[in-house]
């Protein structure tokens, strides 16, 4: 009985120490082997290793080989004009040298970012104070970024740590400012829109002058050339009847005397009391005092002119159309008229 715990107890020390002599290595980790602290192996690649049982002897400080994060966030920073920007950024970072991480930051993930936080700030700092206010808003933000980079990577490198990339996220200006900012840029588009308009204005009103200026013109031009073409007209037509009166007189006084009655006499219900004897009625009358014979194509006419009421004297008899046959007189004119 006694044998059986004893092999039992021997059995269960040779798993531990067999236990304890074993360590993995995945493809994310790095380990370190210190043996009373001192560092004795670095393993990078993934596997199965040995190490002296216990960890009274050996010890295994298993340390992080992923592309790690470190982020900041509202930062506060001023540029060169002044302004204050918010920014958040972030690097990543890869521990590349197991022993100066553990020798200058004991292994620690938590240790190492305070320094990183410490040069992130400062290098960040740098950059945008070394530029204007729209700079990180432009296309140096690029630039920026490479240089804080630079300037942040010689630190780090102490630690054994090497910085891939720096990242700005966001950049806003402060509240204040971002109003301030706000209503200069609003009364700079406003006094650009008011220019603009202005000049549009004067273009309108010069061009509205143009216009009113040609239309003068060519309402002036049309006028004198209707003043020109009425006057040429008139004047062909006063040659006309000119010509026409110098052919034969008798008629054209003819034709205008029948032109004056059929202007005269337009109206219906007419009247007029006029002496046989006028000088209107010539051609009507039998006594032309002229002896002025009436063209043959007057004395053919079968339309006869519109009644005519006189009042001749008592001893006079009315006058009668010579375009009519009869020969009586024409009826007296109602009492009321």
């Amino acid at each position: 009985m006694n044998r059986l715990i004893a092999l039992g107890i021997v059995a269960v020390i040779a798993i531990y120490l067999l236990v304890s002599s074993i360590y993995v290595v995945n493809v994310r980790e790095q380990a370190i082997v210190l043996r009373f602290g001192q560092i004795t192996e670095v393993r990078k690649d993934p596997g199965l290793y040995f190490k002296l049982p216990t960890n009274f002897v050996d010890t295994v400080q298993v340390i992080d080989d992923r592309l790690l994060r470190y982020d900041i966030a509202n930062m506060q920073l001023q540029v060169s004009d002044g302004a204050t920007y918010v920014v958040d950024a972030f690097l990543t970072y890869r521990i590349t040298d197991p022993v100066k991480f553990r020798e200058r930051a004991q292994g620690e993930i938590g240790l190492a970012e305070q320094r990183i936080a410490t040069r992130f700030d400062a290098a960040l700092r740098q950059v945008y104070g070394l530029r204007r206010f729209d700079a990180a808003l432009s296309t140096e933000r690029p630039a920026m970024m490479r240089e804080a980079r630079d300037l942040i990577r010689p630190g780090m490198a102490e630690l054994g740590i090497d910085v891939t990339d720096v990242r700005i996220q966001r950049t806003d200006l402060m509240e204040d400012v971002s109003k301030q900012t706000f209503e200069r840029m609003s009364a700079e588009r406003n006094a650009e829109a008011a220019r603009i308009r202005a000049g549009g204005q004067q273009a309108a009103q010069s061009l509205r002058a143009i216009a009113d200026r040609q239309a003068v013109e060519i309402v002036a031009s049309a006028q004198r050339d209707s003043e020109i073409l009425r006057g040429e007209g008139e004047a062909q037509r006063s040659q006309i009847f000119a010509d026409a009166y110098n052919r034969d007189p008798e008629f054209f006084e003819f034709y205008r005397s029948l032109q004056s009655y059929r202007a005269a006499l337009a109206a219906q219900g007419t009247t007029m009391v006029l002496s046989p004897n006028s000088e209107f009625f010539r051609y009507f009358s039998k006594e032309n005092p002229d002896n002025a014979t009436p063209p043959p194509g007057a004395a053919t006419q079968t339309t006869p002119p519109p009644a005519l009421i006189e009042a001749p004297p008592t001893d006079v008899p009315a006058a009668t159309a010579p375009a009519t046959p009869a020969t009586e007189p024409a009826p007296a004119a109602p009492a009321g008229q």
